[in-house]
């Protein structure tokens, strides 16, 4: 249920694809929360767009740590963001999770988000660990053992997400200057809840 080191460990682009229609699941003393991954974008290696392109900081040693952890970061002072950390050890890379379908406590997640419609709750990265209670204490957090973790695709026997299996659309990503022409943004063409299409 719960994806093995190795899934991590593998070419950032792929891991990027394989892990739509994943659940990422966070657990905490007001329960567990998860959706369904439909969205997402690889950061890579050499990539102006990454955080890691300037070399390792304090702000993003997580990013050059194994893969397998989450990589967590403010943005515009407010909003959080999750990554899962990729490919071999020191390498910088990411993949920023960008929009879920709510899967489970989902009550919980419209209380936390001020919202009833299922489909706004988690539909951008600053919404999603808003909606899941992610907060920067579970920056650097296995994924594998934590209170964050990424199950398979199967670990909710007879459910699915909206537009699995089904067309992976690859395109540009969203909200970046540097880089903007790379098709690194990765969706599930079915799904209401990216956050654009």
């Amino acid at each position: 249920m719960i994806l093995s080191p190795a899934f991590y460990e593998r070419d950032t682009v792929t891991v990027a694809k394989d892990l739509l229609g994943c659940l990422l699941v966070h657990r905490d003393g007001a329960g567990t929360t998860m959706g369904w991954i439909v969205e997402d974008e690889a950061y890579l290696r050499g990539d102006p767009a990454a955080h890691s392109f300037r070399g390792e900081t304090k702000r993003n040693c997580v990013m050059f740590g194994p893969a397998g952890h989450a990589y967590i970061y403010r943005i515009y002072g407010l909003h959080l963001c999750v990554n899962v950390v990729t490919g071999e050890e020191g390498a910088g890379e990411a993949v920023l999770i960008r929009a879920l379908e709510p899967a489970a406590g989902i009550d919980r997640m419209q209380v936390r988000r001020g919202i009833d419609d299922p489909v706004s709750l988690a539909s951008g990265p600053g919404k999603l660990t808003q909606a899941l209670g992610i907060t920067m204490d579970l920056n650097g957090s296995s994924l594998l053992d934590g209170p964050l973790q990424v199950w398979s695709p199967g670990s909710l026997p007879g459910r699915r997400p909206e537009g699995m299996p089904g067309e992976v659309v690859q395109t540009t990503r969203v909200g970046i200057t540097k880089a903007a022409d790379l098709p690194l943004r990765f969706y599930l063409k079915g799904s209401r809840y990216v956050s654009r299409r």
